[in-house]
């Protein structure tokens, strides 16, 4: 199997998914909250994560940058591969990790700075000194964000001024400044109106020529309207995945039926 090279530039292999979970269980204590998860996630795509609460499908996202390295008395068994190379390596430097996959949580979290420096803070931490190169950074991601109209004029402004449909375009346009390779997106609608969540996943559906994107949410329209694969996870299981439109009209496992069709849940 072809793996990335060096600590710096790592190689991507098309051919590889682009994170590859194998037998993976998680314990917060003694409480088991995923038991022996396995699945690949294709490269640029968008794969969601459907599920009863508590089910571990946002402990299954956490672990994909590990997050969950900040939790006291946890474990983690089994393999996580981005590339080829397990990201709970040794050698893996985790502020790098994060850097290659970003992470969109659940409520809008600007930092309580300017819209600008939201954007060029995370470039900045990796080196950028350049003024016209942060121009340059903050205007492209503002528009890849969809964003750069509505606040071109406001860029000194603090970012807790936007609505909070604008604030979340704002984290996303964040977490892409630094280039990630794979988005995780943590319920990103929950918290939105109608209008602002169309806006989203119009978003979405447009990064994802350019960003492996996985997504956890409880709404299954949602998930039918922009994901390409989806997992049902309910108590710790990965129950069953496939391509999301199949999965919804010929689920092969009862539960999954059951769920869908809100006979269960």
């Amino acid at each position: 199997m072809t793996t990335a090279h060096g600590p710096s530039t790592p190689k991507i292999v098309q051919d590889l998914p682009v994170i590859d979970i194998e037998d993976v269980s998680f314990w917060y204590g003694e409480n088991a909250a995923l038991r022996n998860v396995s699945m690949s996630i294709d490269r640029h795509g968008i794969t969601a994560y459907i599920g009863p609460s508590g089910c571990g499908k946002t402990t299954l996202l956490r672990l994909m940058n590990r997050m969950n390295d900040l939790v006291p008395q946890t474990r983690m068994t089994g393999s996580i591969r981005m590339n080829g190379d397990d990201i709970y390596g040794p050698e893996v430097d985790v502020t790098r990790l994060r850097r290659r996959v970003g992470m969109v949580f659940q409520q809008p979290n600007p930092f309580p700075k300017s819209i600008y420096e939201n954007v060029a803070y995370g470039p900045r931490i990796h080196g950028v000194k350049s003024g016209e190169f942060l121009d340059e950074i903050v205007e492209r991601c503002l528009r890849r964000a969809v964003l750069w109209d509505e606040v071109q004029d406001q860029l000194e402004e603090s970012a807790f001024q936007l609505s909070a449909g604008q604030q979340q375009r704002l984290c996303i346009a964040r977490a892409v400044a630094v280039e990630p390779e794979v988005l995780l997106m943590d319920e990103p609608c929950s918290s939105l109106d109608p209008v602002a969540t169309s806006r989203i996943e119009e978003l979405m559906l447009d990064l994802k020529n350019d960003y492996t994107i996985v997504i956890v949410t409880h709404n299954m329209q949602q998930a039918a309207r922009v994901s390409d694969f989806t997992g049902f996870m309910l108590q710790g299981e990965l129950v069953e995945t496939g391509v999301t439109d199949v999965l919804f009209t010929t689920p092969r496992d009862q539960r999954t039926e059951d769920y869908i069709t809100g006979r269960a849940g």
